[in-house]
């Protein structure tokens, strides 16, 4: 499993040869978990085959199995929870098959599932429990869990927020825990249990309108609201969640193949949830940072054809998550990032580029640390722009354009990172810009944001080449604004260099540098240079 792999390379080589001795030398079974992993992680993949016959087909393979691989396949499953989480509703419908075969095996699912769940809140990989609650929540769905149970767990973790001595963040996670599962099953839980599902969603509401957000200020962008409101992301998160519920819970995002099983399913027995209670806060607990979220583009700034989900969708916030995921799962390498940005599944639906540009600018400039290092938003930027050349650029410009016009109400921190993207940006596509668009910063005051950050991007455009190249890049009207030409420094030609040693023959030297003299001369000249030792006496 590729993913899960790269977290398990530190095991020693030892190790690995062991384990593929033992799997060597089990009867009929040689290489037995290799072909189950490739047969799990593969399904929801491009195929020739639906995927409901692939589903289908897969589930009365594992179940020919479960006898004498039972353990070995609930293993693969928990590791694909957490690393195939876009195909999270394809694996619920695995399961739900599985449990429907076999009642006992989805039980142990279940308990294996909720130990990693209990094992992630313990060590604080939230990241992680967040998508394994979400699992669980689709497993209602899927008719293994009770709904009941999956409110009850809820339940308990909003009841984190009445607490006392508690920091604000620990009361933020469990409730996004929450909230963020609600657009995979809160239809379910409002059919079944609805009277349930408003209570809590009555405390939630209490809650976050009690909250302290002194932090707001220092991680906004932008010192305006205007055009965009900033908002922080819980807050962002319920005002979607309140759109749905308003729309009776139905969004069109989430893929949901259980469906076309639901006779199945429906007739299949439900286990009930063990009880989960979120660990006791200590000293050493960390919590994820609050955050802001960014907003550049609204519906008005695409072209006609596609259709940007508004602020307040939850179509925004599941597409939003989609593509951070993208980039959690690939910034290592910034071409395969780039591809798996582009070949977004529904992407003909949506103005995907002003999705993807909206949200990698958007973890550039995410304060008080960008999750990555600067160079890979530039160089993935970079590559998408060799994939898409004819659309992927003009976004860029478009996006450009846009925070050049709020460049004045910017944070000073993500004026720089703006200043270090733009400029690495212009020194891979020859410095072209539309300077006369910008040609106001020229007559501003130097203090100004907008002319210190003209200043800013061509001094930093002269480390990537060199001073006539800049010079000629921009209109001449730039000049006040341009770098000063870097010259060397003649320490003998310099006042009072004449009681430094060997002045006469350094002289003879420079002059003969701004000469140009030939090879030959220069030569001779070095021949007749003394000896300079480091007490200042010519030998």
């Amino acid at each position: 499993m590729e993913r899960r792999r790269r977290h398990t390379d530190s095991l020693s080589d030892d190790d690995d040869d062991r384990g593929r001795k033992r799997r060597r030398i089990a009867p009929d079974g040689v290489d037995i978990q290799d072909r189950l992993e490739s047969l799990i992680t593969r399904v929801g993949e491009k195929s020739t085959s639906s995927l409901e016959s692939n589903l289908e087909g897969l589930a009365s393979v594992l179940e020919a199995d479960l006898p004498n691989y039972k353990h070995q396949i609930m293993k693969i499953l928990c590791d694909c929870v957490v690393s195939f989480p876009e195909k999270l509703t394809v694996y619920t419908t695995l399961v739900g098959l599985l449990n429907a075969k076999n009642y006992h095996c989805g039980g142990e699912f279940v308990e294996m599932l909720v130990r990693n769940l209990k094992d992630a809140l313990k060590t604080g990989e939230f990241d992680n429990a967040r998508i394994m609650v979400r699992f669980l929540s689709d497993l209602v769905n899927c008719h293994v869990l009770v709904a009941a149970s999956l409110l009850q767990m809820f339940d308990n973790f909003v009841e984190v927020t009445l607490e006392d001595n508690i920091p604000q963040v620990r009361s933020d996670v469990y409730v996004y825990l929450v909230l963020s599962s609600l657009p995979w099953v809160g239809k379910e839980l409002f059919e079944k249990k609805e009277n349930e599902l408003n209570t809590m969603l009555v405390t939630i509401e209490n809650y976050l309108s009690k909250r302290q957000k002194v932090h707001l200020a220092a991680l906004r962008v932008w010192s305006g609201d205007g055009p965009h409101p900033q908002e922080e992301y819980l807050d962002c998160l319920w005002a979607q969640i309140k759109n749905l519920r308003s729309n009776k819970w139905t969004e069109k995002q989430i893929l949901r193949p259980y469906l076309a099983f639901d006779g199945v399913l429906c007739d299949a027995l439900q286990h009930t949830l063990p009880q989960i209670i979120p660990p006791s806060h200590n000293k050493s607990s960390v919590y994820p940072l609050p955050r802001v979220i960014f907003r550049l583009f609204d519906y008005t700034d695409v072209p006609q054809g596609t259709i940007l989900p508004g602020s307040h969708a939850i179509e925004r916030y599941l597409i939003e998550e989609q593509i951070n995921r993208i980039i959690d799962s690939n910034y290592i390498e910034r071409k395969e990032c780039a591809a798996a940005l582009l070949g977004y599944p529904a992407k003909n639906k949506i103005p995907l580029n002003y999705m993807i540009v909206e949200v990698m600018f958007g973890q550039m400039f995410q304060l008080p640390r960008a999750p990555y290092i600067d160079l890979f938003y530039g160089s993935t930027f970079i590559e998408l722009c060799k994939i898409q050349p004819t659309s992927m650029p003009e976004v860029l410009a478009q996006a450009s354009e846009m925070l050049w016009d709020r460049l004045d109400v910017m944070h000073a921190i993500c004026i720089e990172k703006f200043v270090l993207w733009f400029s690495y940006h212009l020194s891979n596509f020859q410095y072209k810009w539309s300077w006369d668009d910008w040609a106001e910063c020229v007559t501003m005051d130097p203090n100004a944001p907008k002319s210190k950050f003209v200043r800013e991007v061509l001094l930093k455009c002269l480390r990537f080449s060199y001073h006539q190249r800049v010079v000629e890049s921009v209109p001449e009207s730039y000049a006040p604004l341009l770098p000063p030409e870097p010259k060397p420094i003649y320490r003998y030609d310099q006042e009072g260099a004449g009681s430094l040693p060997g002045t006469m023959h350094a002289h003879k030297l420079i002059s003969a540098i701004k000469n140009k003299c030939t090879p030959e001369e220069a030569a001779m000249l070095l021949k007749d240079l003394p000896n300079v030792y480091p007490n200042g006496q010519e030998n």
